[in-house]
């Protein structure tokens, strides 16, 4: 294993592009595949490009700030206390590995967003506490939590077909969570990655030599300068230090989530996990003032996601406009059989989630074409619904459009991680695969 780990991470470190190119060199191939594959012309495709590179807008705003409230309340005193003495239950760079494994796929489980976060900074506050460890095998295990992502109480297929109303509705009805996230079969794909990725993780660990720790510059927090005395503050710097401003603000917050929750039930959305983050960073920081600093800081690594999300939503408007997505989906319905048709549908998706990384953009492209086909081989559509969200989330692994808020948390690029992602994306692959088929 470790010789596999070494072989993967020098063809990453070598051959992975900056997630930047990454997303230019997509764009050109898509383009290329669009014209060869379909009957758009160039003019077409470039309309289709253009026409899509806008769509992720509200969204790419929503990753910003899961990224900047995230890490702003990661550094408030309280929250660092706390995760700080989680981090304390890990002794050794195995526990450590282990450890920030099985937070990231608990908090993963519960929210995407969520996970996507917590599992960074925890890895940030592991590696303050257990310096031998491997720094980018701990920020892989971090991000591999994200692979259950779909399969829990975020994952957006599963809760768009378990809703009345939804596009699909007159094809298969609605469909309860209880024959979807909390069926057995994929309680049992849940359960078996939960043990597994762990111990993959441990597995993967470096020999001495050859561990990377963390440059000690990564993890030092945003210093505040020295306040003057309050008797020489104008008053605005005595606004900007009052407590008082910010708790007032924080209570009108976390009142808005208490009313929420007692409306919604404990029904997470991305939205409402950043209006927590947002509001929780206020009342822990204790003055504007600190919590300005702290957002000065979290703001350096947002650039990436700023700058290439746009580029994948023309990405997406290509694929789905031209038809390439339907294209690629059919070639994998055209083998299958009622039996095989879940296993298909899961690579089917993993290979166009590549090209349009949004659960719910992937799921109105293929879901005609997989449902339409379920229905003709007699095969389950609700197995078949969640075999499309696995492999949504399955090809994640090796997918920098994901990694961008974990990475820029980390201080990490995208090719220090994914020789590590590229194991786990295959061993994954085959238990969710022979769990989709036989279970």
């Amino acid at each position: 294993m470790k010789a596999i780990t070494r072989f993967s991470n020098s063809l990453m470190e070598k051959y992975l592009p900056d997630p930047f190119l990454f997303v230019l060199i997509l764009t050109l191939v898509i383009f290329v595949m669009g014209l060869g594959l379909t009957e758009s012309s160039p003019i077409e495709m470039v309309t289709y490009w253009g026409d899509g590179f806008w769509a992720l807008l509200a969204f790419s705003m929503q990753m910003v700030l899961v990224l900047v409230t995230g890490f702003v309340l990661a550094s408030s005193p309280i929250f660092k206390k706390g995760l700080g003495h989680i981090a304390g239950f890990a002794h050794s760079p195995s526990s450590a590995i282990i450890l920030v494994t099985l937070v990231s796929l608990a908090a993963s489980w519960i929210n995407w967003g969520f996970g996507l976060v917590i599992g960074a900074l925890f890895a940030k506050e592991l590696a303050k506490r257990v310096h031998d460890v491997d720094y980018r095998l701990l920020i892989a295990s971090a991000y591999s939590g994200f692979i259950i992502w779909h399969a829990g109480f975020s994952g957006s297929i599963p809760l768009s077909i378990a809703t009345e109303g939804h596009p699909f509705v007159d094809t298969i009805g609605v469909i309860p969570t209880s024959a979807t996230i909390f069926a057995g079969y994929n309680l049992i794909i849940v359960a078996a990655l939960v043990i597994i990725v762990p111990l993959l993780n441990r597995m993967m660990m470096p020999k001495k030599e050859d561990t990377i720790t963390v440059d000690p510059s990564v993890l030092v927090d945003p210093v505040a300068e020295a306040l003057p005395a309050k008797s020489e503050m104008t008053p605005a710097e005595r606004l900007e230090n009052s407590w008082v401003l910010s708790m007032v603000i924080g209570v009108l917050g976390i009142a808005f989530i208490v009313y929420y929750f007692v409306q919604n039930g404990f029904a997470l959305t991305l939205d409402l996990v950043n209006f927590m983050f947002l509001f929780l960073g206020i009342i822990f920081h204790g003055t504007p003032r600190n919590y300005l600093i702290s957002i000065q800081e979290a703001v350096k690594g947002a650039g990436g996601i700023i700058v290439q999300f746009p580029f994948y939503a023309g990405i997406m408007g290509m694929m789905t406009a031209s038809g390439l997505a339907g294209v690629m989906s059919e070639a994998f319905v055209s083998v299958s059989t009622a039996q095989t048709l879940p296993l298909f549908a899961f690579l089917s998706a993993g290979l166009v989630n590549f090209f349009v990384p949004s659960g719910g953009g992937q799921w109105a492209v293929q879901a005609p074409i997989m449902l339409e086909a379920a229905d003709m081989l007699g095969s389950d559509p609700s197995r078949v619904a969640m075999a499309v969200a696995w492999g949504d989330a399955w090809t994640n692994m090796i997918q920098p459009f994901w990694a961008l808020p974990a990475l820029a948390i980390a201080g990490l690029k995208a090719k220090d991680i994914m020789g590590f992602c590229v194991i786990v994306l295959l061993v994954s692959g085959v238990v969710i695969g022979l769990g989709l088929l036989f279970l």
